[in-house]
Order: structure tokens, then sequence, then C-alpha cells
């Protein structure tokens, strides 16, 4: 068993250095066999996908806005964050799927 710390990560406290890790280890983006399903202190049902630092594994929980950050990522954009700002990673518009099927009236 390892000894590394474990980290769960939600979008709102991403930070420049675990997205890269992301973007490093999933250049291609994450798929099912990729995820990770657990409960958490509450009972709730989390995915998450893994990266690891040498001290470190972090749980990043999947979101629709994580998907499209990851796809969207350029490493030049944080240059003037620090790697553990979380307010370096801004929070991204998701358009509603439902509108469109609502215009189909």
């Amino acid at each position: 068993m390892d000894n590394l710390k474990r980290v769960i990560v939600d979008f709102k406290k991403l930070t420049p250095e675990v997205l890269k890790l992301l973007v490093e280890r999933y250049p291609d983006g994450y798929d099912d066999a990729h995820i990770i399903t657990f409960k958490n202190a509450s009972g709730e049902r989390i995915e998450a996908v893994e990266v690891t630092t040498d001290d470190t594994k972090y749980l990043v929980k999947i979101s629709a806005k994580l998907e499209v950050t990851m796809a969207n990522y350029d490493e030049d954009d944080y240059e003037d964050f620090d790697d553990d700002d979380p307010d370096a990673i801004p929070d991204v518009e998701i358009k509603d799927e439902e509108e469109d099927d609502d215009s189909e009236d």
C-alpha cells in the first residue's frame, strides 16, 4: 500500500498544477475505463479521475466544466498564477442542452 496523501478535488478547487497533470495524463480526454466511482462520507456517489504526484493522489471529480477546461487547456494561460492557486482556473459556462430541446416544439 502506498503512503500517498489522498485529496478529492472539486472543479471549484482545481489548481493549475492539478489541471496540468490531468491534461498530461489524459491528453485525449478520459473515458469510462479511467473513471473511479466511490461514495463520499455523506454516502453520495462520486465519479472521479486520478492523477498522482510524488506525495499526493488526487481524485478529481468529473464534471462538464472539467471536460471543457481540459479540452481548452493552454499552459500559458496560467503562467501568471501560482501552481496551487484555485482562483487561477476560470469558471466556465456550460450551455444547457435542455434549452435546445425546448426550441424544437
